[in-house]
């Protein structure tokens, strides 16, 4: 029994020498082969490399997993290809469309990553029209009381504010103070919407108990409550946040009070006088003729696009002195035309999934807000961009491929990710502006701009080596796997905004009226428009830049009249 039980001691002895060691090699060549892979990546950051392939190849990014996010929020030369590429002798044929697809599908990946990176840790910024404050719990406003709200019919019915990370009682105040409201009402904790009549439906005091969403402790409405203020001693310190806008000198239709809901005579009329009049009645336009002030919005039979010389109307600070009869003098007023606000999702899922499709800096920002505003429905989005949600663009946050949006933003140009929509609006713009666009959206977010000390870096060459190219890979890919393509050029959006929006909405499959596209021409510059002043005469880009630029304009101009699209406009080539 002694010896049964010493060998059975014996053999378990030895299995356990034998566990240990077989778990001490797993473990060393688990270590060996991470060492190996870890040096096989520092190996090809150090090495010199061809100009097209100093960026890592996608599926070994995947692979080591070990690529530190920080180096594509700030790529450095190891990642960008440096300027001696453009003085290569091979330079033509790198300009070839299958060298744009292959070269740029790395920077694809490159960017993606960088991007939901950049997106994350980006503060929100701040809506035109709201001004830095300090968070106060004491309100200058009179409280008036909790009301119902309506989305669809709103008793305050003029400018309309969104900020969902940042809303507090004294922003909504002070902006609609600023446009010469009486009230300024706050719900959802969020939203901040202005007007000059006090809701007539009161509600419960306790239903507005939604915490404003940047100022704890202060109350913002609730759920289709509103927290309403009167300004009457808010409006008479405020300083108007823009002054009265002189739209034009336009022949005057023939019956100015059938066009326009509200008029007023008097004598010694001046631009003042109408303008206040106008905007204590929620109207956008102030129109003068003579001793009439009219107030109104654009419409089919006042469209404002065909304006007359301005030589025929006199005076644009004492209206009496404007030539009455035939013409009249028309100003915008602090009001927002609010005629196409409206927005909300899908009511049932979109049979065709359609892509808002762009290279970063073409304007995809801007075309969304125009497409909601015509369409009355939330544009969704590939990435989540915190600024953008926070600021109204409430499709950000919805699954991009719930289909509850009317369009989706992309900036993926891979074939897959391509193959995924059954038609796609290609928004193409000048690269020159492009490349300045997300230059200054990289370094600044959406409404600033890069340093000089940013421009003057080597980021800024090896930028444009770059995306340069990802600009014309962008359109060959779209091009080559795109089932179903309306191209837009940027320019033209801006030159001729109501006739290449109605192509667009059309291409959409949406009717929508003529009254609606001219608020969103009314409204056309939304809140994420950069300033064109402090940059107007900046040239950043070298001689050597423009003719490696220049390539890819013809590259591009040359596949789009081969898919029997009009090609690049002539502005485009070359510098």
């Amino acid at each position: 029994m002694a010896k049964a039980f010493f060998r059975l001691q014996k053999f378990l002895r030895r299995i356990q020498f034998l566990l240990f060691f077989l778990t001490a090699a797993y473990l060393m060549a688990g270590s060996l082969l991470l060492l190996q892979r870890t040096r096989l990546v520092i190996q090809q950051g150090s090495r010199g490399t061809p100009s097209n392939q100093d960026l890592l190849v996608p599926e070994e990014m995947g692979r080591v997993g070990i690529l530190d996010p920080r180096t594509l929020q700030s790529p450095g030369p190891r990642l960008l290809v440096g300027m001696d590429a453009l003085q290569e002798p091979a330079l033509d044929q790198q300009h070839s469309p299958h060298w744009l697809l292959s070269r740029n599908s790395e920077l694809r990946q490159l960017r993606r990553r960088w991007f939901h990176r950049f997106t994350s840790d980006q503060e929100p910024l701040q809506t035109a029209g709201f001004k830095v404050m300090k968070h106060t719990a004491e309100h200058k406003g009179t409280y008036m009381g909790c009301f119902t709200h309506d989305s669809r019919e709103r008793t305050l019915k003029g400018a309309v504010f969104y900020d969902l990370r940042k809303m507090t009682v004294a922003h909504c105040q002070e902006a609609c103070a600023e446009r010469a409201y009486s009230y300024a009402g706050l719900a959802f904790g969020a939203e901040c919407y202005c007007g000059n009549t006090l809701p007539a439906a009161a509600a419960r005091p306790e239903e507005c108990s939604s915490e404003c969403r940047g100022e704890k402790g202060s109350v913002c409405g609730g759920v289709n409550r509103l927290s309403v203020y009167s300004l009457e001693r808010l409006r008479a310190a405020a300083r108007p946040r823009r002054n009265v806008i002189y739209r034009g000198c336009f022949r005057a239709p023939e019956n100015l009070t059938d066009i326009f809901p509200a008029s007023l005579m008097q004598p010694n009329l001046t631009v003042e006088m109408c303008s206040e009049f106008c905007s204590k009645k929620e109207f956008p336009l102030a129109v003068i003729r003579g001793q009439e002030c009219h107030c109104g919005y654009p419409t089919r039979r006042f469209s404002l696009r065909q304006g007359a010389d301005g030589l025929r109307c006199s005076g644009t600070r004492n209206a009496s002195s404007a030539a009455g009869g035939q013409h009249c003098l028309v100003y915008q007023t602090p009001v927002q035309d609010t005629r196409c606000t409206d927005r909300k999702f899908l009511t049932t899922k979109s049979k065709v999934f359609v892509a808002l499709s762009s290279f970063p800096g073409a304007g995809n920002t801007w075309a969304r807000h125009l497409i909601e505003h015509a369409t009355g429905y939330y544009t969704g989005s590939y990435y989540f961009d915190g600024a953008l949600y926070n600021k109204g663009f409430k499709g950000e946050k919805d699954h991009w491929r719930s289909r509850r949006t009317i369009c989706v933003k992309t900036h993926e140009s891979g074939k897959t990710e391509i193959e995924m929509f059954d038609s796609a609006i290609l928004l193409i713009r000048n690269p020159y502006k492009s490349l300045m666009a997300e230059f200054n959206r990289k370094y600044a977010g959406h409404l600033g701009y890069a340093t000089d000390r940013n421009w003057k870096s080597k980021e800024w060459p090896d930028f444009v080596n770059s995306y340069a190219s990802w600009w014309a890979s962008h359109v060959l890919e779209w091009l080559k796997y795109g089932k179903r393509l309306l191209v837009v050029h940027y320019e033209e959006l801006k030159q001729s905004l109501i006739p290449t929006l109605k192509e667009m909405v059309e291409f959409l499959n949406v009717t929508v009226t003529e009254d609606r596209l001219l608020c969103v021409e009314n409204n056309r510059d939304g809140n994420f428009k950069r300033s064109g002043a402090k940059q107007k005469n900046f040239e950043p880009f070298t001689q050597e830049m423009k003719d490696l630029i220049n390539r890819y304009i013809l590259t591009v101009d040359e596949a789009l009249r081969g898919r029997n699209f009009s090609g690049l406009p002539r502005e485009y080539v070359p510098r």
